[in-house]
């Protein structure tokens, strides 16, 4: 039979009697303490606790507050959701107050009621545990904007977590990156973020449309405008109305053309073909392209004006060659989707290398195509590299990986950086790596460092 382990409570407190006096009065939680901030936010990253007891008055300078709200304020931006009940002196409502306003959960006095606090921390704990029952279920009820797009790369997760910020702003997004790299996925989860979700999403690609009729196309046109012009048509800007307009392959879009979307994203305001009614648009303006654009300034062929209208957030996007582990990942997801309920194939191991190997010029759209003619192609329950058709190139092979050697290598290089920056202190290099003196130890042991 196994008991359930005790959850973290962090105690932050200079003083060793009240210190003492905290943890004894807590023992049914996981106690952990910290005297100062650094130690403080190193135990913090190593147990990430819900709750956390804070005293603002901490070394190097424990009779001011500095150290104290400094500390409140990292813990927020590292862990948001943690509660934080601030210790003050009787006197020092002032800095209470501010605490809660810095997002404390709570104040209490010195002296305080151990009984008192207990009930404190206990309805904190509470009220975490269902912040995060919430979060799971709208995560359920609700997928996230951007649920198409898959990966684990670092810079990708960035340039999402990006994507999720601006999203609820009416900034013009300009989205940079080669072909295939997924630039209309970022946009329409851009769309799905917004607050303009339940508008339309329209995208129009500037370099698949003739120049002569691009503009008919954008604009719209009134009836009788030119031969053919049977009937009043509004225009892809006008059709977005209320939603999200995303102009593909924006460098294409001629000079003429240009200066019109330049009037518009100034005035807010369509005209169409042959009309001469100035029509309100409210749209949220995407843009992408493969392109340099600032090299097309140079050269004359974009608008400097016009690339400051949308370059207001700026996003550059990978491609599949630089996302870290990102083409194996995509590829076991495409050969799943492509996979049917007689024919279920799996990648092999040269396969899978060849895939790591290769450069990618054509980015995740190429992978996909290259998968769903592999699923098509195999023989059996197993997808080659033959099936793939990827040669593997002697001079770009993916290394087998030994998770202990990497591992090592990894932990060798924290503990040198750690030792460094500590000046050989282990004590103060354990609380920068965020582990035990004994862990510390073993570790220094085992990699051969002293």
């Amino acid at each position: 039979m196994t008991t359930e382990k005790p959850r973290p409570l962090l105690i932050v407190e200079d003083d060793p009697a009240l210190q003492k006096q905290l943890r004894w009065s807590f023992d049914q939680y996981e106690a952990i303490t910290a005297s100062d901030r650094d130690s403080a936010l190193s135990q913090i990253h190593r147990h990430r606790p819900a709750v956390v007891t804070m005293d603002l008055g901490l070394p190097p300078d424990a009779d001011s507050v500095s150290e104290g709200f400094r500390l409140l304020e990292q813990t927020l931006a590292i862990a948001p959701d943690t509660k934080i009940i601030v210790l003050t002196g009787q006197n020092d409502r002032a800095n209470a107050l501010r605490a809660i306003g810095l997002g404390a959960y709570d104040f209490f006095a010195k002296p305080f009621e151990p009984e008192l606090l207990a009930l404190t921390i206990e309805r904190a704990f509470r009220l975490y545990d269902l912040q995060q029952e919430n979060r799971r279920l709208q995560a359920a009820q609700h997928p996230p904007a951007l649920a198409g797009l898959l990966t684990r790369d670092a810079d990708m997760l960035r340039i999402c977590r990006t994507v999720e910020k601006v999203a609820s702003s009416n900034a013009t997004v300009l989205l940079l990156g080669d072909s295939g790299t997924g630039k209309e996925i970022l946009a329409r989860g851009l769309h799905e973020a917004s607050p303009r979700k339940s508008e339309r999403f329209v995208a129009i690609n500037c370099a698949a449309i003739p120049d002569n009729l691009l503009e008919s196309e954008l604009f719209g046109y009134e009836k009788g405008a030119f031969t053919g012009a049977a009937k009043t048509t509004p225009g892809k800007i006008e059709s977005a109305d209320g939603g999200t307009l995303m102009l593909d392959e924006i460098g294409d879009l001629p000079l003429a053309l240009q200066a019109k979307l330049l009037r518009f994203l100034q005035e807010r305001v369509v005209e169409r073909l042959g009309g001469r009614q100035e029509i309100p648009v409210d749209v949220r303006i995407v843009c992408a392209t493969h392109q340099d654009l600032k090299a097309l300034i140079s050269e004359g062929r974009f608008r400097e004006d016009l690339y400051y209208r949308l370059a207001e957030i700026v996003i550059n996007i990978p491609p599949l060659r630089a996302r870290q582990g990102d083409a194996a990942l995509l590829a076991h997801a495409f050969v799943r989707r492509f996979a049917n309920e007689h024919k279920c194939p799996s990648l092999s191991e040269d396969a899978i290398r060849a895939i790591e190997a290769h450069s990618w010029p054509g980015n995740v759209r190429e992978l996909e195509n290259c998968i769903k003619r592999a699923v098509i192609m195999a023989d059996g329950n197993q997808i080659t590299r033959d099936d793939i058709g990827l040669e593997l190139d002697p001079d770009n092979q993916s290394e087998f990986i030994n998770l202990r050697t990497i591992r090592d290598e990894a932990e060798r290089n924290a503990l040198v950086i750690a030792l460094g920056r500590a000046n050989g202190n282990l004590v103060r290099a354990a609380e920068i790596l965020g582990i035990s003196r004994p862990t510390l130890y073993d570790l220094m042991h085992r990699l051969g460092l002293k």
